[in-house]
């Protein structure tokens, strides 16, 4: 029990340390940084843009930090866009247990494909990836193309870091719920 309140009280001093990471972003902030990424994300894959213009929404995480000493967790605000427009902001958040030290900072994408995937999750007021709706991640095939299986998914996902389109990362277990901003 000590060790876990022990592990607990770290990784909170960790996360505490982070730039930004001790206050809650505001609107400006979040579209600003928002803006930001998806300009990254395009320069990391010129397949991106296509798809997010064809998204019926887009679910935005500029700067999502993972932390863990043993026990870890992750937090990032973002905001939804409609047709370019923000309509609504979230957090993201998730938790883990294993071997873990360090910490990351890394953008999330989400993009709902159908009507009916984004009205899914607009009704719903704490969505969890691979529970309440599942998300098919972005695999760069030979000659950076995005596989054609990917791109016909109800919702798909990208996840940037500092060192570029991070493949095989599993966003399951994140949960996302809306916040006032």
């Amino acid at each position: 029990m000590t060790r876990s309140i022990f592990t607990l009280s770290l990784m909170m001093m960790l996360l505490l340390m982070l730039p930004g990471a001790a206050r809650a972003a505001s609107a400006d902030e979040i579209d600003a940084r928002s803006d930001a990424a998806l300009e990254r994300l395009f320069a990391q894959t010129a397949e991106a843009r296509p798809l997010v213009e064809r998204a019926k929404g887009v679910l935005i995480f500029p700067r999502v930090i993972k932390a863990g000493i043993g026990i870890g967790g992750e937090y990032g605000e973002g905001v939804l866009r409609i047709d370019g427009s923000p309509v609504q902001y979230y957090n993201t958040a998730a938790a883990s247990v294993g071997f873990q030290l360090g910490a990351q900072a890394k953008s999330q994408f989400l993009l709902f494909m159908t009507q009916e995937a984004l009205d899914a999750f607009r009704a719903k007021d704490g969505w969890e990836i691979g529970v309440d709706g599942s998300v098919t991640l972005v695999r760069i095939g030979v000659g950076g193309t995005i596989d054609t299986t990917t791109a016909r998914a109800p919702v798909i996902g990208f996840v940037l870091a500092d060192r570029g389109l991070m493949y095989d990362l599993s966003l399951s277990g994140s949960k996302i719920s809306r916040i006032d901003r």
